[in-house]
């Protein structure tokens, strides 16, 4: 069952009705493991920089604050999924809450292959893991009724961008490809390109289209619940069930560096 704080104090129904109804705020999630977090310092500056841009008035929630605030939370577990919610405080402007959320850990092992239909949608401040969501859920509410696993997002000018809520890998045969435009630089995106370079793989970023999908020989979606997660399809794109670049992925994922996230005493 979910543990949720609010600055450090449990959570009143006051407090999550405000949450829930006034959706502003941005927020990032992360597995803890043995106490440790894959790339910690990347989550604490996503936060700051988010709160530079949505909450510019408000002083940015400090690296110490919140490792502070989710060692708390979590107690005495070493393994779980944490969310943390950063919000505008209506009655204290320019005063900001920090929701943490604990829940169970999430198995990070992929599921069957996805098979995804394209759609032509640009997120708003796409460069922020934020709170408006309602059209990423839509959109993947409605692949799902059409038949397919989810939904991954073309821009304006038809380049693939991202996921519903995950980035995309390419392989094209010779190294790793992301997408290039206005999207979200997930953190696991960001730790596999690291890995990647410490295994000596190449990877870049490009534009990549509906038509040049037929150069990739593999995909795969990334996100915090699983580093490489196979995709099977895109649109009638179909890709050959080939465990390498996954296996690949997964290997990149182990070179993280893991950074704890109880405060030092």
């Amino acid at each position: 069952m979910a543990h949720v704080e609010i600055n450090g104090e449990p959570a009143t129904v006051e407090d999550l009705h405000r949450a829930a109804v006034w959706n502003y705020g941005h927020f990032t999630s992360m597995q803890v493991r043995g106490g440790a977090v894959p790339g910690l310092s990347l989550h604490l500056r996503r936060l700051r920089e988010a709160s530079a841009v949505l909450l510019p008035d408000a002083v940015p929630p400090s690296g110490d604050q919140v490792r502070t605030l989710v060692g708390q939370a979590l107690g005495g577990r070493d393994d779980a999924s944490v969310q943390v919610t950063v919000l505008p405080n209506p009655t204290r402007w320019p005063d900001i809450d920090i929701m943490v959320s604990v829940d169970e850990p999430v198995d990070d092992a992929p599921g069957a292959p996805l098979r995804v239909r394209t759609v032509r949608y640009e997120r708003e401040l796409p460069q922020l893991k934020h709170l408006a969501t309602l059209g990423l859920t839509f959109h993947r509410i409605h692949a799902r009724q059409a038949g397919f696993d989810d939904v991954l997002f073309a821009g304006r000018d038809g380049s693939l961008l991202e996921g519903s809520v995950w980035n995309i890998a390419f392989w094209d045969g010779a190294q790793v490809v992301w997408p290039d435009g206005p999207l979200l630089a997930g953190i696991t995106m960001q730790l596999l390109r690291l890995g990647l370079r410490r295994l000596g793989v190449a990877d870049t970023t490009r534009k990549v289209t509906g038509e040049s999908l037929n150069e990739m020989t593999s995909a795969a979606a990334t996100n915090s619940h699983c580093p490489a997660q196979p995709i099977a399809a895109i649109d009638q794109t179909a890709f050959p069930g080939d465990h390498a670049f996954t296996a690949l992925l997964r290997r990149a994922w182990q070179e993280a560096d893991r950074e704890p996230i109880r405060p030092a005493r």
